[in-house]
């Protein structure tokens, strides 16, 4: 059976080596964090998945936070078996900038904010995921608030 995690990593590095980050080192950890900040809230009118220039994407200090993450656990020893992103681009780049490992795109972990999507079954679904992965993999899912506060309850 996997421990599930709640980790809130929206931090910079300085802060993150001052956290306690054993827990993400255990077997079987799964570590929630929200993309790093990309301005704005929802998407913009015309969005399209897939391609980023309809999207509220990272801007400068949000790509620097996805670095300075992912360099933080990097130096704490904290390591994944695998990496899961929502398909929204600024989840995915989030993802891929941490340099935690190869991406993999799971559409369970896409936004459903404002009506978009389906709260219960993408949670559902995702948590099926989880539960399928092998017992002691660690597994760090870059997604959204509100698929955050779904899959855990807290705001």
């Amino acid at each position: 059976m996997q421990v599930f995690l709640t980790l809130w990593l929206i931090f910079v590095g300085s802060l993150a080596a001052a956290q306690d980050l054993s827990a993400l080192k255990s077997p079987g950890g799964v570590a929630l964090m929200r993309h790093a900040l990309a301005p704005g809230t929802g998407d913009p009118a015309g969005f399209r998945l897939g391609e980023c220039a309809t999207q509220r994407n990272l801007d400068a200090r949000g790509r620097a936070q996805a670095r300075e993450t992912g360099v933080a656990l990097r130096a704490a020893g904290v390591a994944f078996d695998q990496v899961w992103s929502s398909r929204w681009c600024r989840a995915r780049d989030t993802a891929a900038l941490m340099g935690m490992g190869a991406v993999v795109e799971q559409p369970p972990l896409d936004s459903f904010y404002a009506g978009q999507g389906d709260p219960d079954g993408q949670t559902a679904a995702t948590l099926a995921l989880i539960e399928a992965l092998p017992e002691a993999a660690r597994v760090l899912i870059v997604t959204h608030q509100v698929n955050i506060t779904a899959l855990t309850g807290l705001g």
